[in-house]
């Protein structure tokens, strides 16, 4: 009996009791595509950085950034929205950020880094986090 109440909850989970996968969306200013090099012009890492406009400063200023894995990731025009996308698996959910502009750029500094001295990492808006209850989490089932 125990080994059959065992078998029927293992079914039942595996037959949809896992919760739905969720889906985080942002919308920023400005995705900047960064490929930081060293002094001997070595790649070091290829990374996204996400900026929001700040009219007091009159300055763009980093909310987040993320380590470009794959070219999946890379922000694409979406046309019939007039913006950008870009999409990618974070940990444990699939985030979307929508953006008005994308830049490209080639350093040997990195530009988040120099950004910390003028916006301090603890003042900024980060991305949207997996467990906010804000109205920017979505189930995966919604359009």
């Amino acid at each position: 009996m125990t080994s059959f109440v065992v078998a029927s909850i293992l079914s039942m989970a595996s037959l949809g009791a896992a919760p739905a996968e969720t889906h985080l969306v942002d919308h920023v200013d400005l995705i900047e595509i960064n490929h930081l090099y060293d002094l001997q012009g070595r790649l070091v890492i290829n990374q996204l950085i996400f900026y929001q406009w700040d009219s007091a400063s009159q300055r763009f200023q980093v909310r987040a950034w993320r380590l470009l894995k794959s070219d999946d990731q890379l922000p694409r025009k979406s046309w019939n929205q007039d913006r950008y996308i870009c999409h990618w698996r974070d940990m444990n959910v699939h985030r979307k950020v929508y953006a008005d502009n994308v830049r490209e750029t080639w350093t040997t500094s990195d530009p988040e880094v120099m950004e910390r001295n003028m916006f301090p990492i603890e003042q900024r808006s980060e991305l949207s986090q997996p467990d906010s209850s804000s109205s920017r989490m979505a189930l995966a089932s919604d359009p």
